[in-house]
């Protein structure tokens, strides 16, 4: 194919030279994207229930403190029946106790009279001590009531407005439990529907934080001892060609795999835009200090044209050719080159992806005929 001058210059193509390099040598594994497990939340329920409105599906982004879903609590319901009943108990008490304390006044008053004999006065002095005693008891077993509905997300506002004199619907409505996103993510599972029975076991959705992800590869064992953690990787996935995620290894295996005689090795990946997505196939290249001298290009000037991996030479008379390469180990921008390109050939970087359009354009062109 030929590019006129004119062409060249408003599209802005550039060249450079095929060259020996010493290129840094790296160890290249298969993997797979995995979720970071410390930032995914198997939400369930704090206690068994009936699911009321569900607000989320599966795939949804959602903000932390979101809700979730709404479900009707039995045993919050239970709970807050038993602290109605302990704050009518308590109420109870302490309006005996206030009767009980009168009645000592009066008993102590009407002994300085002479009025009442002195046994009296204990016996009501005895009483008076009961109550008192009765209404730190019923004080107990409201506090330890209220801390189960602290448990379950009940605010100190929303247990003061509790009280056995209110409308039953409104405690039926208190009754009600709200689950929430932890954190900011996306729904990566979800096991939930209006009018579904859940228990405390069972798991209703799971939200990932997925601005970061885990690369998870398996090592051979000859490569092992040149891996450690703390080491930064590059991580590439056919879903974007060329584009490399650079992130750190986390964790190395200790125990090989007995049938593929490969160790686990994970790789931490910053993953900001989402553009990693969970089970995608990847490649991860652990960089090592060892070097050796290929001939090399700019990572930049090799195009895929329908699976094959190419690259365009300048020849004579501003006439190109697409040339079918063979690619070796990657360093940085540069890019090995087994077979396709010598020493000293002057191929496209900047301005190749219209040589590609070019190409497919007489590739049709050629079929038609």
């Amino acid at each position: 194919m030929t590019l006129t001058p004119e062409i060249q210059q408003k599209f802005g193509v550039q060249f450079a030279t095929a060259q020996v390099r010493a290129l840094g040598q790296a160890i290249q594994a298969t993997g797979s994207v995995q979720a970071n497990e410390p930032r995914m939340a198997h939400i369930r329920a704090l206690a068994r229930g009936r699911i009321d409105t569900v607000f989320v599906r599966l795939g949804d982004r959602v903000k932390a403190g979101q809700r979730l879903l709404t479900y009707d609590n039995v045993e919050l319901g239970e709970a807050i029946g038993a602290y109605l009943s302990a704050r009518a108990d308590l109420q109870m008490a302490t309006a005996e106790t206030e009767v009980s304390g009168r009645a000592l006044d009066r008993a102590r008053n009407l002994v300085d009279l002479g009025a009442v004999a002195k046994a009296e006065l204990q016996r009501r002095e005895a009483e008076y001590k009961n109550a008192l005693a009765t209404v730190e008891s019923r004080k107990a077993g409201a506090a330890k009531i209220e801390e189960k509905l602290h448990r379950f997300g009940m605010t100190d506002a929303e247990i003061e407005k509790l009280d056995p004199r209110q409308d039953l619907q409104y405690h039926r409505e208190r009754s009600h439990s709200t689950l929430t996103a932890p954190f900011a993510g996306v729904i990566t599972q979800f096991n939930a529907a209006p009018g579904e029975t859940i228990g405390t076991e069972d798991e209703v959705m799971t939200v990932g934080d997925l601005s970061t992800v885990w690369v998870q590869a398996d090592l051979y064992e000859k490569d092992i001892r040149s891996v450690r953690e703390g080491q930064q990787a590059e991580v590439e996935v056919a879903s974007y060609p060329g584009r490399i995620f650079t992130g750190r290894i986390s964790y190395v295996s200790d125990v090989l795999d007995p049938n593929t005689r490969t160790a686990k090795v994970r790789v931490e990946v910053s993953n900001p835009q989402d553009l990693l997505k969970l089970e995608m196939f990847a490649t991860v290249r652990i960089p090592t200090p060892a070097t050796r001298s290929a001939i090399a290009i700019q990572a930049n000037a090799v195009q895929n044209i329908d699976g094959t991996t190419v690259a365009f030479v300048k020849l004579a008379g501003n006439r190109f050719e697409k040339r079918v390469l063979k690619l070796g180990q990657r360093a940085g921008d540069w890019v090995e080159v087994a077979e396709g390109l010598k020493a000293g050939d002057t191929f496209v970087t900047e301005g190749s992806f219209l040589l590609k359009s070019e190409a497919k354009k007489s590739d049709l062109g050629h079929h038609e005929e």
